[in-house]
């Protein structure tokens, strides 16, 4: 099983250039990220790409059978949490801590 392809787009090729990114994510939604592109045996820049352009285009990049797939891969990494908390986390690291002492003196 592959995330939904486009057939058109196996007719033609189109050149790009792909660039090394730093990427900061939470730690369990990474685990789950690996773990879909084992399954679709993808790399994760793969992944990434193919979910980015689906949501650029409204569209689900899962079918229903890999979202429940993805459901197990949550549970097994403890991903507890939805969309609902987007923008709600909060990062405690020990370098954040450090910054934060390090910015008041």
């Amino acid at each position: 099983m592959k995330l939904e392809e486009n057939p058109h787009a196996l007719d033609s090729n189109i050149p790009i250039e792909r660039v090394q990114i730093g990427v900061r994510m939470e730690k369990r939604m990474l685990k789950v990220l690996k773990a879909l592109a084992e399954y679709f045996d993808i790399s994760l820049g793969d992944l990434l790409e193919g979910m980015t352009l689906h949501a650029f285009d409204n569209k689900t990049p899962f079918s229903k059978e890999t979202l429940q797939r993805i459901e197990q891969l949550k549970e097994v990494y403890g991903m507890d949490y939805d969309v609902s908390v987007s923008h709600q986390f909060t990062e405690h690291s020990s370098s954040t801590v450090e910054r934060k002492t390090n910015s008041k003196e």
